[in-house]
């Protein structure tokens, strides 16, 4: 793999997009293509941007916490 081909890999896992599957939430698919120094990268990354989205967020909330909120709403 190269590095432009892991870097990418790092940052579709510290992103907040999760696929579903009607309600269960799941592991990005690169989450597997990483070696373990790539997914710790990607955790420092995510740990990062988690802060930074609250901020932007009316309610001070990061994408996870809403996708948290909005399954425990549904149920």
């Amino acid at each position: 793999m190269t590095p432009e081909d892991e870097e990418l890999l790092v940052e579709e896992v510290a992103g907040a997009w999760r696929p579903t599957t009607g309600d269960e939430l799941h592991y990005h698919k690169a989450w597997h293509d990483l070696d373990a120094a790539g997914r710790a990268r990607a955790y420092e990354l995510a740990r990062a941007l988690r802060p930074l989205e609250a901020a932007l967020d009316p309610a001070g909330l990061s994408t996870t916490a809403r996708a948290v909120l909005a399954k425990i709403r549904r149920t």
